[in-house]
C-alpha cells in the first residue's frame, strides 16, 4: 500500500505500533505512578491538526495500528474526534484505547461509533474498597459496567492489572473467576520503576513468573503471538472463555520484540519508554512538514538502544507513567 520504507532500526526490529499520548493529566492518583494526583498546569497537549499529521506519517512508514493513551485520554473532550481522526487514515488498520474507564460506562457507544476498534482498561483490583484506596475513586461497578457494554457491541477488552505486594498479589483467583465466564483478557503488568518512586517500587515489585507457573501447572497454555501485538505473554484455557497474560518488563530478551514507538501529548517521540529523552519533532507535524518528519522519524529510530537496562536500575526520562501512557 505504501511504497515508503518502513521503520527499522540498528537491529532489525521493525516499528508497526505507535502509542500516542494525548494528554499528561489524570483524573485518578494511583500510588504507583500519581499518588497525590495531577499536579500543575498541563503543557499544551497536540491539537487534532498536528495528531492526523503525526499518524499520518508513521502510516506512510508502515504503521498499521495506533493505541490512545494518556494520562487519562477520557478526559479530553475532542476524543471522539481523535479516534475517527485516526481510524481514517489510509494504512492504519487498528485504533485501540487505554483508558482507566473513569468515562467508559457513559462514552464506550460514542467512541465504538467513531471507529475505536480495541479497549484496555486499567483495573488493579477487583475489590470495590482496593479499587478506592489505589485510585481515589469508588468506580469500579461503573466501569465493570462500561466494560459488559463494550463487549455487547462486539469490542475486543482487555484489563491492565499493575501487580503489587501488599495490594492485589492475592487476587489472582479473583481475576480468574471473571475470565471463565468472560471473553475478556486480564493481564498482570509488572510494576516497573520510575524516576519518582524508587521506594514504592522496592516495597511492592513482585515477579510476575511465580503466577505465571501457577498457571501453566493448572493446565492454561501459552497462545501464539500476533506479528502486531505487544509485548504480552498470552495464555488460554478450555474451561475458561477469557485469557490471562503477562507483561513482564524483567524477563531476559524482554525488548528484542519491541514493536512500538510512542508520540507524548507535547510531541516527543520517546524511542522506549525508559529511554533517557525524547526527541521534539513537534514542529514538523504540520501537512507541509510530513515529508520532513517522514524523514525525521526514519533517523531517530536509528538511535533506538537494544535494551532499556531496567534490569540494571536505569529509569530514563519516565518520572511516572502518566507521561506516556505506560
Amino acid at each position: 500500500m505504501h511504497s515508503l520504507p518502513e521503520l527499522r532500526d540498528q537491529f532489525g526490529r521493525r516499528f508497526g505500533y505507535l502509542r500516542l499520548s494525548i494528554t499528561e493529566r489524570c483524573n485518578f492518583r494511583c500510588d504507583y505512578c500519581l499518588p497525590n494526583g495531577y499536579i500543575g498546569k498541563e503543557p499544551l497537549p497536540l491539537t487534532l491538526t498536528e495528531i492526523r499529521s503525526v499518524v499520518r506519517a508513521f502510516a506512510d512508514c508502515g504503521t498499521r495500528k495506533v493505541r490512545i493513551t494518556g494520562g487519562e485520554p477520557g478526559l479530553r473532550k475532542d476524543l471522539p474526534e481523535i479516534i475517527n481522526a485516526c481510524s481514517s487514515i489510509d494504512g492504519i488498520d487498528t485504533v485501540a484505547l487505554t483508558t482507566n474507564g473513569y468515562h467508559l460506562e457513559r462514552s464506550i457507544d460514542q467512541w465504538v461509533e467513531a471507529g475505536l476498534d480495541q479497549l484496555n482498561v486499567s483495573i488493579d483490583s477487583l475489590n470495590p474498597d482496593r479499587f478506592a484506596a489505589i485510585t481515589g475513586h469508588d468506580r469500579l461497578a461503573s466501569i465493570q459496567r462500561g466494560i459488559d457494554r463494550a463487549l455487547e457491541v462486539g469490542l475486543p477488552v482487555k484489563v491492565n492489572a499493575v501487580l503489587m505486594k501488599g495490594f492485589n498479589d492475592t487476587e489472582l483467583q479473583s481475576f480468574l473467576d471473571w475470565v471463565r465466564d468472560s471473553p475478556i483478557t486480564v493481564r498482570f503488568i509488572e510494576l516497573m520503576q520510575t524516576g519518582d518512586h524508587p521506594v514504592f517500587f522496592s516495597e511492592h515489585h513482585v515477579r510476575g513468573e511465580g503466577i505465571k507457573y501457577q498457571l501453566h501447572q493448572a493446565g492454561w497454555i501459552e497462545k501464539p503471538r500476533r506479528l502486531e501485538a505487544g509485548p504480552a505473554i498470552e495464555l488460554a484455557h478450555p474451561d475458561y472463555l477469557g485469557s490471562m497474560g503477562f507483561i513482564l518488563p524483567y524477563s531476559r530478551d524482554f525488548c528484542s520484540g519491541c514493536n512500538r514507538l510512542r508520540i507524548s501529548s507535547t510531541g516527543k517521540l520517546h524511542l522506549c519508554l525508559f529511554g533517557e529523552q525524547g526527541y521534539d519533532i513537534r514542529s514538523l507535524m504540520t501537512e507541509h512538514s510530513e515529508e520532513h518528519l517522514v524523514q525525521e522519524l526514519h533517523r531517530l529510530v536509528g538511535l533506538k538502544d537494544e535494551s532499556h537496562y531496567l534490569n540494571v536500575g536505569k529509569t530514563g526520562a519516565t518520572r511516572h507513567f502518566a507521561m506516556l501512557g505506560g
